[in-house]
Order: structure tokens, then sequence, then C-alpha cells
């Protein structure tokens, strides 16, 4: 399971966090600022990885109790 949250404007893509790398990664100048940023950030980036435990492992019943 991978939590993967992505950040867009006029639909290019900015930012993105990857939990499989642990990371943010910027694909703009501005998305990489931030992405260092935000990777720097202790806190921020523990909450991000959290998200796959919080969101994706509660659910996983839910996707495959329908199969």
């Amino acid at each position: 399971i991978e939590y993967i949250a992505s950040w867009y404007y006029n639909k290019l893509e900015h930012i993105k966090f990857s939990s499989s790398l642990g990371k943010f990664v910027g694909y703009t100048e501005f998305g990489v600022k931030n992405a260092e940023a935000w990777n720097n950030d202790p806190s921020y980036l523990a909450q991000s990885k959290a998200q796959k435990e919080t969101y994706c492992l509660n659910n996983i019943g839910n996707a495959f109790s329908n199969i």
C-alpha cells in the first residue's frame, strides 16, 4: 500500500508526497522550494508519513470486501 498526495495548479503538478519515498518531491521551481522546506520540518514530515496508517490501512478492508 502506498499513500500519495499531489498538489496541482493549472493542471501542472508542483509537489508530490509518496509514502514509499517518505518525503516530498518538487517538480517545478516553486515545488522544489516548498518540498525542501517541508522535508526539513520534522513535524510536518511525520504527519504526512502517518497518513498511510491513518487513511490507507484503516480502509484496506473496505477496498477488498467487495471482491
